[in-house]
């Protein structure tokens, strides 16, 4: 369940300005907004529950994390690949016999703030693209485009119809 992107939503959802109003940051990251970014709100959540645990102990910090991820954890159940799209690519490429997925990663721009982009490559063809701030996140999207294009191969194939 630890996932940066969960938990940073679970922190921009606190109170009514979110987690990151209470973040000290240095100048430059706070200029460049750092009380936003998806890595400083989650490793603030992480913390904050760490913190609550240490004090309260582990009955209040269950039903605080669960009073926080719970509506997460339920839709959770109704995602089913768009929880996780590079697992969800890799199950259906391995149920439809096309060997284990390839992820080409390339990034450009500074090292403070990279772009990455990322392709999936099944079989020796290209099947998805996807960009992000991180290495993981572009693969996650590439992960998704690929698997929707793979399930639409999927129904013009049942459909009758030569796929590409």
């Amino acid at each position: 369940m630890v996932n940066t992107q969960a938990l940073a939503d679970v922190a921009r959802n606190l109170s009514d300005n979110g987690l990151g109003v209470h973040i000290l940051l240095g100048r430059g990251e706070a200029n460049t907004g750092g009380a936003d970014k998806s890595s400083i709100l989650a490793d603030g959540m992480e913390s904050l529950l760490g913190a609550i645990y240490l004090q309260h102990g582990i009955e209040v910090s269950r039903k605080v994390i669960l009073k926080l991820f719970g509506p997460l954890l339920d839709a959770a159940a109704t995602l089913g690949a768009g929880l996780d799209w590079k697992t969800s690519l890799q199950e259906l490429t391995a149920a439809r016999g096309l060997g284990t997925p390839s992820y080409l990663v390339t990034s450009t721009g500074p090292d403070h703030d990279k772009e990455f982009t990322a392709v999936v490559v099944v079989m020796d063809a290209e099947y998805g693209s996807g960009m992000g701030r991180s290495k993981k996140e572009a693969e996650q999207k590439a992960a998704s485009a690929a698997y929707k294009a793979l399930e639409a191969l999927d129904v013009l194939d049942t459909a009758g119809k030569p796929s590409p």
